[in-house]
């Protein structure tokens, strides 16, 4: 019976995002029914969650399917840190599709059971868990800067509508994305440890190559970033390409393993 929490935990994520989308039309009462969309859905997969948990041996979502389910309430966790603030809701604008299409994939691929088990020791769900708290950190700051490119967009055109929709300024957005980028970088860096540990001498595969390639690119991209002044738009686009490489690495990691 937990298995049906999905099915209240995609509804809600859906509407919040299809009241955010009405927030940006013109729509703005639909903001605090994404937010509160946002909240239920979180409640109803937590509940999921917690009951895979408790039938589970150990870490139970160390498939592709059950990654992605964890991966979604990942997400929307760490949007909830933002999103509760007003200025900072529509950043949702993005990051809610993408729970959604990560949360349909999972039950689709049956991620969403709750009989699996996982003969892994602690270290691999260690590695996991971080590599997957990285990844979502991308998506958060993958979101803000799209947030930031849509506000720059809309102020060059002086859309007078932009004063309604009460956004942060465009320095917030960026240091927000910045930040986030931060904490997604140095969780990654410690999930990329704690698997190397895991692996035999000459066992590094294309999975671990990739994931080292997006660990550099984040990393140069906030060297950069610090010692150049890598500021506003070309910022926003690196971190979108880093975004668009994690999206190849989850793939990669859990169907070729």
């Amino acid at each position: 019976m937990a298995e049906l929490l999905v099915w209240p935990a995609l509804i809600a994520y859906g509407e919040a995002a299809f009241a955010y989308a009405g927030v940006v039309r013109g729509a703005d009462r639909l903001g605090r029914l994404g937010i509160w969309g946002v909240r239920i859905g979180w409640l109803a997969q937590t509940g999921l969650l917690v009951a895979q948990a408790l039938s589970s041996d150990g870490f139970a979502w160390r498939t592709w399917a059950g990654a992605l389910n964890f991966l979604a309430w990942l997400v929307v966790s760490g949007y909830l840190v933002w999103g509760c603030r007003p200025r900072y809701r529509l950043v949702g604008l993005a990051v809610m599709p993408v729970a959604v299409g990560l949360l349909a994939l999972a039950w689709a691929g049956g991620g969403t059971g709750v009989s699996e088990s996982d003969p892994g020791g602690w270290i691999l769900a260690a590695h996991a868990v971080l590599i997957l708290a990285a990844f979502a950190s991308f998506t958060i700051g993958a979101g803000a800067a799209l947030l930031y490119l849509l506000e720059e967009r809309r102020l060059k055109r002086r859309d007078a509508g932009l004063l309604r929709l009460r956004l942060p300024s465009l320095e917030a957005l960026d240091r927000m994305a910045a930040r986030i980028t931060l904490v997604g970088l140095a969780l990654l860096s410690l999930g990329v440890v704690a698997g190397l540990t895991q692996l035999d001498r000459g066992d590094v595969d294309a999975t671990m190559t990739v994931t080292v390639v997006v660990l550099a690119l984040y990393g140069l991209v906030l060297v950069v970033r610090r010692e150049v002044g890598l500021r506003g738009r070309r910022f926003a686009l690196g971190l979108l390409l880093g975004f668009t490489l994690v999206a190849i690495v989850l793939p990669v990691t859990h169907f070729a393993s």
